[in-house]
């Protein structure tokens, strides 16, 4: 399907910092970059930001400009990936928040799953509209007015969102869709007038990370230990009583 969405001359912004989640970022810029679109990572500061593998730090990858260097108006579209940390942060700048809402009042189309509407949410853009997210932020998004729903994908207008790593094979098709359009078109499912339930356990692919991380290295408890005596050693020595 990726074969037949031309993006040439498209210009995407992937909004994230330190903590997305690495397959949403890495595997949607690949796919962005076969169809011709030109991508952009755009964060909070310069340099190379860290990705994760659900809870595990992963590899990093390289910031193209800072939030304050450039404007929503370059480009045609907003991926922001998910992730624990990465939207957290985010939400948390005004920079972000300001760029996030830029793109929603002007139509062009919005990309987002798992984590990243919680920066949807506080931008405040969610109002009235139909989504899916990481079913553990499903409070926060109906919270924030918005309807959600428990399906793979979910398409109201120039927002299209996903609920996460699990339903990429699903997300990369449509988010290709999304941004080849020339103008959104209103498409939430027919009839919904509430929000699918919350889950009544957590999903199996958050559990089983947890259940299988590989316990601390020798290296890794020393290494941290001498860190923190570096740092009292830079404080000086504590005031005695």
């Amino acid at each position: 399907m990726a074969a037949r969405r031309s993006l040439r001359g498209r210009r995407i912004a992937a909004l994230a910092a330190d903590g997305f989640e690495k397959v949403e970022l890495v595997v949607p810029l690949r796919a962005l970059r076969r169809a011709g679109a030109e991508v952009h990572v755009v964060s909070l500061r310069h340099g190379r930001i860290r990705g994760m593998n659900l809870h595990l730090p992963a590899t990093r990858v390289g910031v193209d400009r800072t939030i304050s260097e450039t404007g929503p108006a370059e480009y045609d579209g907003l991926l922001v990936p998910g992730g624990f940390i990465s939207p957290d942060l985010l939400r948390q700048s005004a920079e972000a928040r300001d760029f996030v809402r830029a793109f929603a009042a002007s139509g062009r189309p919005v990309v987002t799953l798992c984590h990243g509407p919680w920066v949807l949410a506080s931008a405040g853009v969610l109002d009235g509209r139909t989504l899916t997210s990481w079913p553990g932020i499903r409070d926060d998004v109906v919270n924030a007015g918005a309807t959600w729903l428990d399906q793979p994908v979910v398409r109201d207008g120039n927002l299209t969102t996903s609920r996460g790593p699990q339903d990429l094979a699903a997300f990369v098709p449509a988010m290709l869709d999304a941004f080849a359009r020339t103008s959104p078109q209103a498409e939430p499912a027919p009839g919904i007038e509430a929000s699918d339930p919350q889950r009544d356990v957590p999903p199996r692919l958050a559990v089983s990370a947890l259940r299988w991380s590989p316990k601390p290295s020798a290296l890794a408890v020393v290494g941290l230990g001498l860190a923190a005596a570096a740092r009292r050693g830079r404080r000086g020595p504590a005031p005695q009583g």
